[in-house]
């Protein structure tokens, strides 16, 4: 929907037209929150990912 805003568009048209929007899709991301097991800390991973780089 693509509403046009002038200085002579009225509060009223303005409202209405924020009524009638639908809210989009959210992502839920506490459904794939702890989901990835991961073999080493997260710490000792990054300083070993750090060294490779001396």
């Amino acid at each position: 929907m693509l509403l046009e805003i002038t200085k002579k568009t009225g509060l009223s048209k303005v409202n209405a037209a924020l009524k009638m929007l639908k809210p989009g899709k959210q992502f839920n991301a506490k459904k794939h929150c702890g989901k990835v097991k991961w073999e080493e800390d997260g710490l000792s991973y990054q300083k070993k990912l750090r060294d490779e780089w001396d």
